[in-house]
């Protein structure tokens, strides 16, 4: 009996846990509405379901998700970052960035959050704090070539060619991966700098 019971247990945590992998709201939905699990363990349904509405720009159902699992469950910074995103794509660019300082605050060793927040900063016309989050993601993790982009977008913006084109060198250099737009944006970037640049007067 204690076997049985500890496989239905295990069988429902899984189903908790995991319901958002699935592209179907009604799986979490049943979670939420007939699990015997409460408490923080029935935010992962919330966050699930919220991530579903997410992937399919429901960004205000999103949201409502994400305030029930951060409601039951405010340790974790994922659920921030989810709610950020969510809170960005439907242009509410302040509270993203709250969101993003707080999932920072929780795990502040995560490159991806300082990078999300400096788009909603930039997105705001704060290029100085953009650049500053920016950096720290980029020496979180340097390796990732759409942070070196972005940046370089910021320091364009500014009026910082120099620094905007060593940051679209950089993107370009960087092992190919998954990011060829990433890098076709960089080179396209750097063939309008060369274009714009003026021609050298020849002396007589």
């Amino acid at each position: 009996m204690l076997i049985v019971v500890a496989v239905l247990v295990g069988l429902s945590t899984h189903m908790v846990v995991n319901c958002g992998d699935e592209d179907d709201p009604d799986i979490c939905a049943a979670v939420i509405g007939f699990s015997p699990l409460r408490g923080s363990l029935i935010a992962f349904a919330y966050e699930g379901r919220g991530r579903i509405a997410l992937r399919h720009g429901d960004f205000r159902r999103a949201i409502e998700d994400f305030d029930e699992a951060i409601h039951l469950n405010p340790n974790r910074a994922s659920l921030y970052r989810d709610r950020a995103l969510a809170r960005r794509h439907n242009g509410d660019l302040e509270l993203a960035i709250e969101d993003y300082d707080e999932a920072i605050a929780h795990d502040p060793k995560h490159a991806a959050p300082y990078h999300q927040r400096g788009l909603a900063l930039a997105a705001t016309g704060d290029l100085d704090r953009a650049i500053l989050s920016y950096n720290t993601a980029v020496r979180l993790d340097p390796s990732d070539a759409q942070a070196r982009l972005d940046r370089g977008l910021a320091f364009l913006a500014r009026g910082q060619i120099d620094d905007a084109r060593a940051d679209f060198e950089s993107a370009l250099a960087l092992p190919a991966g998954k990011d060829v737009r990433t890098r076709e944006a960089a080179r396209a970037k750097l063939a309008e700098l060369a274009s714009a640049e003026p021609l050298a007067v020849p002396r007589r």
